[in-house]
């Protein structure tokens, strides 16, 4: 029972915490709420046993990647807000956004239920430890996956460079 109310707690405040990230209108308070929502998502990381996962959540997501979207922010100096409207108003978009997320997660749900059973059992897990089967699978399996993820995080850093120089200059 306890177990459940754990997750419960978890995933109703990560929903939560998502909605007030996305329809806030004040970027800083929007960035603030995210802080929040990935200290949840690591504690429900620490709550399905992967530790390490939780750790890397907090440290990277929390500490570097939140802090490198705060800077942006706060460099682009954006004085006032958007006074447009926020949202669309026409229903076939809002349709179009539901079904195409009602069918990606009929589509992960189907591939979760009959899925075949992998080598990487909760025994295998337990008898290497987490981080040594993430490493492994991380830099033999997916190596190429991991190196186009460094150039898609290494760009945007360059990006805010160049934005920082020229604000400089001029």
């Amino acid at each position: 029972m306890l177990p459940k109310l754990f997750f419960g707690y978890f995933a109703a405040m990560i929903t939560i915490l998502s909605l007030l990230v996305v329809t806030r209108k004040n970027l800083v308070h929007g960035i603030m709420w995210m802080l929040l929502l990935f200290v949840h998502i690591g504690g429900l990381y620490l709550f399905l046993n992967a530790e390490f996962v939780a750790a890397i959540q907090i440290i990277v997501y929390a500490g570097a990647i939140l802090v490198l979207f705060l800077f942006v922010v706060l460099l682009l100096n954006v004085k006032e807000e958007f006074k447009g409207r926020r949202f669309i108003s026409s229903w076939q978009g809002r349709g179009f956004a539901a079904a195409a997320l009602l069918l990606g997660i009929m589509l992960a749900l189907q591939y979760a239920v009959i899925a075949p059973q992998g080598k990487y059992s909760i025994e295998y897990i337990q008898s290497e430890t987490h981080t040594k089967v993430l490493g492994t699978v991380l830099f033999n399996e997916y190596v190429f996956p991991f190196m186009i993820l460094a150039l898609v995080l290494f760009v945007p850093m360059i990006a805010a460079v160049v934005l920082a120089v020229k604000r400089r200059k001029a």
